[in-house]
């Protein structure tokens, strides 16, 4: 396959640093965009120092006009992963409305944005590869999660969308649905649930993430980055508007 310009957003760490190592180790060109320029600068620093072509962008994804300003800055991209997003955990009574509001710009509105300004190039191209990071939650409810689970659900109605409005051009989207990946995030999310659910840390993992997998274990960094692999390779080229699933057989049930 021939070097792609790929955008990464949220990729100063957890999933999307991961993706940005695991393609750049295959000759792709990464841009780490992050909030904290600093965090985005220093990923991209170590990905060079892996002999990897990266560099790095300031973005907050819950900033239209930054997005609208974001093609002139870095240039042209072939692959945009949509990657950022935030968790807040509370009972919809005690949700902040800002805090619902504030989620659902960075992980739907924002995707929806950065597609739409990035879109006229890929078309004009006839090529472009755009990859959601959703989530189990895409598919499946939590409680405490009202405003990440509608977001995440969105994604898949935005991806099947859009791959009606490109079916012309040599442009996928698709969206990548794991179950828990032992990130930052879902660290973070691990306390948050004990204090809703009273109960221990070590029962949330157990009991609220990892029972409903038969499987009963985190899905690992890798996994993602090889299926966003498989998207951007030539047997891929006819997968469009698609929910790629990897939750330990968690939706089997």
């Amino acid at each position: 396959m021939s070097s792609k310009d790929i955008l990464i957003t949220g990729g100063a760490s957890g999933i999307g640093l991961g993706i940005a190592r695991h393609l750049g180790k295959l000759g792709h060109n990464i841009v780490i965009a992050d909030i904290n320029l600093d965090s985005a600068r220093q990923a991209a620093k170590d990905l060079t120092e892996d002999n990897i072509n990266a560099s790095a962008a300031a973005l907050d994804v819950s900033d239209p006009e930054q997005i609208a300003a974001l093609p002139d800055q870095i240039g042209h991209i072939d692959v945009l992963v949509n990657n950022a997003g935030i968790q807040h955990v509370a009972k919809l009574e005690d949700f902040p409305a800002a805090k619902w509001q504030q989620l659902i710009n960075v992980m739907l509105v924002g995707p929806a944005l950065l597609t739409q300004a990035f879109l006229p190039e890929m078309k004009a191209r006839n090529y472009g590869r755009i990859i959601n990071v959703g989530s189990i939650h895409s598919l499946v409810a939590s409680p405490y999660k009202s405003a990440y689970v509608s977001a995440k659900h969105g994604l898949l109605g935005f991806a099947k969308t859009l791959a009606l409005e490109v079916s012309e051009h040599d442009i996928t989207i698709n969206t990548l649905c794991p179950s828990y990946v032992k990130t930052p995030l879902v660290e973070q999310q691990i306390a948050a649930q004990a204090k809703e659910n009273n109960m221990s840390e070590e029962e949330v993992v157990r009991k609220i993430m990892l029972e409903p997998m038969p499987k009963k274990a985190f899905i690992d960094i890798k996994e993602l980055a090889g299926c966003a692999e498989f998207l951007l390779s030539p047997p891929a080229k006819n997968i469009c508007g698609q929910t790629l699933v990897l939750d330990g057989g968690w939706v089997a049930r």
